[in-house]
């Protein structure tokens, strides 16, 4: 079995002892690289070609949101998991917002840490269903009808199938959840997933997730479930 390629970003040396530590005792992971801030990653990526990127979000000179966005950029992006404090922050917002695949606290038990990077590596979301509505709900503020416009627009190029696997996607649920309530292969959700991703030009099932929301695609995914019958 192929090792997944980690490297640990963060200003804080304790922190990254302990993320070292933890992580490279796993047969699985192997630890390529580190670094104190966002300005050595990409020459670190270059050097060392991990799969994964552990980021933090708040460094002294070049912050992980903006060192996330400069790998997203890139035709040959790791994955970037950010950590941080706080689960319902600005910055983990936008963080995902640019192409971060997910994100975990820095207190998350080492299990569930070492679960998250696998995940990942694995092409799954690492946000519950319960997060990503925290996540979204956060989102809402003064541009709130701008976004939905926007978002409305692009969303508009998804077949009826594609657009609802996208709000599938935004619910949370996993490609198996997706694939027994659509009454389709797994597969074909896969597919599905794929095509959304290339015609919304988006990086991450998570991205799919907050482009849904801001089109009012779960709200009416909400309504719909909720109505009583005859009606």
């Amino acid at each position: 079995m192929t090792a997944i390629r980690l490297l640990l970003v963060d200003d804080d040396p304790l922190v990254r002892a302990g993320l070292s530590f933890m992580m490279g005792g796993a047969d699985d992971i192997e630890i390529v690289g580190e670094a104190a801030d966002g300005g050595e990653v990409e020459a670190l990526v270059d050097r060392t070609r991990p799969d994964i990127v552990l980021m933090d979000i708040r460094m002294p000179t070049v912050d992980g949101l903006t060192a996330t966005e400069r790998l997203r950029a890139r035709t040959d992006a790791p994955q970037v998991v950010v950590l941080t404090t706080f689960h319902a922050d600005e910055q983990v917002l936008r963080a995902l917002r640019v192409g971060a695949a997910g994100f975990v606290l820095k207190d998350t038990p080492p299990a569930e840490i070492l679960a998250a990077v696998r995940r990942v590596a694995a092409g799954d979301p690492v946000l519950s269903p319960t997060v990503t509505r925290q996540l979204m709900r956060h989102a809402v503020g003064t541009a709130a009808d701008t976004r939905r416009a926007r978002a409305r627009a692009r969303m508009a190029v998804l077949n009826d199938r594609e657009r609802e696997v996208a709000v599938a996607v935004g619910r949370g649920l996993a490609n198996a959840e997706i694939a027994t309530g659509l009454f389709m292969s797994v597969a074909t959700v896969k597919t599905h997933v794929s095509r959304i991703l290339a015609k919304l030009d988006l990086n991450n099932r998570v991205q799919i997730a907050l482009l849904a929301y801001d089109a009012g695609l779960l709200d009416e995914e909400h309504t719909e479930q909720e109505e009583p019958e005859g009606h």
